[in-house]
């Protein structure tokens, strides 16, 4: 079992942080002296077998990465999941927290809640963990710090909205989903998720978002992150309709491991815990 140190002369200065949805999980390894990243990899599950328990699943994955069942100063689990949602501090009540969720996810009495405070910007990012994940990873890197991948995304995008008073929209492109994001010199204007089938299931929510901003798509900017490249018939449709389209820059997070820009644009979340 690797257990976090405490104790200062006992520090090897490594840190853990595991990105974990139901699909697979990706992990990278920091030595926090230095503050690089030395190694990083991408689990994916089989999810065509109905047999296999989810905790099966991080099993096995641990059994063959021994890696992960090494000892660490502090471990950071990422959930990455669509139950999430932002809300200003001076709404927000902690014996409410199903209430936020309620209009953008299906809840039931037995889900768990929780959140994550971003006090740079009064408010806080209320999701549903993984209760059965945590469990495991409890059991097998003992105590660790959580947050939920949204809260990553979303407060370094305004860290790096500073003084820029352009609305900005940022769309972080998964396998299924994605999500929109829109700034404006470290204010949170939007943040919403979306399913998508099509390429014009794609481009008619990013329309749509702009068009209920009052942003228009000749004059907006928009930057990508995730899965999507120029190859990608997603990209293709979006260049056609938004004038200016970009790829997020990435090469402060480059400075810190010795991947690839594709490979940061995809794992930006869990490079930057």
């Amino acid at each position: 079992m690797s257990l976090q140190n405490t104790n200062i002369t006992s520090k090897n200065y490594r840190k853990l942080s595991i990105q974990v949805s139901l699909t697979g999980f990706s992990y990278c390894c920091f030595d926090t002296l230095n503050n690089v990243i030395t190694s990083f990899k991408e689990i994916k599950f089989d999810t065509t077998s109905k047999t296999s328990r989810i905790e099966d699943l991080f099993n096995n994955a641990f059994k063959t990465n021994p890696e992960l069942k090494e000892t660490y100063d502090e471990v950071m689990v990422i959930h990455n999941n669509n139950f999430s949602t932002f809300v200003p501090t001076a709404l927000f009540d902690e014996n409410y927290l199903g209430s936020y969720l309620q209009y953008t996810t299906k809840v039931f009495e037995t889900d768990h809640f929780t959140f994550d405070q971003i006090p740079n910007y009064q408010m806080n990012s209320v999701y549903i963990p993984y209760v059965n994940i945590n469990n495991f990873l409890i059991d097998n890197v003992g105590s660790f710090n959580s947050k939920h991948a949204n809260t990553i995304l979303v407060e370094k995008i305004l860290d790096n909205s500073r003084n820029n008073d352009d609305k900005k929209m940022i769309v972080n492109f998964n396998p299924g989903n994605f999500e929109i994001i829109v700034v404006q010199n470290q204010k949170l204007l939007l943040f919403n998720s979306f399913e998508y089938n099509t390429p014009e299931d794609f481009i008619y929510y990013i329309l749509f978002t702009a068009e209920q901003m009052s942003m228009n798509p000749e004059s907006f900017k928009l930057e990508l992150l995730g899965t999507i490249s120029e190859n990608d018939p997603f990209y293709a449709i979006a260049y056609k309709y938004v004038r200016h389209i970009s790829f997020m820059d990435v090469s402060k997070v480059k400075e810190r491991n010795s991947f690839t820009t594709a490979q940061n644009q995809k794992h930006y979340i869990l490079f930057q815990s």
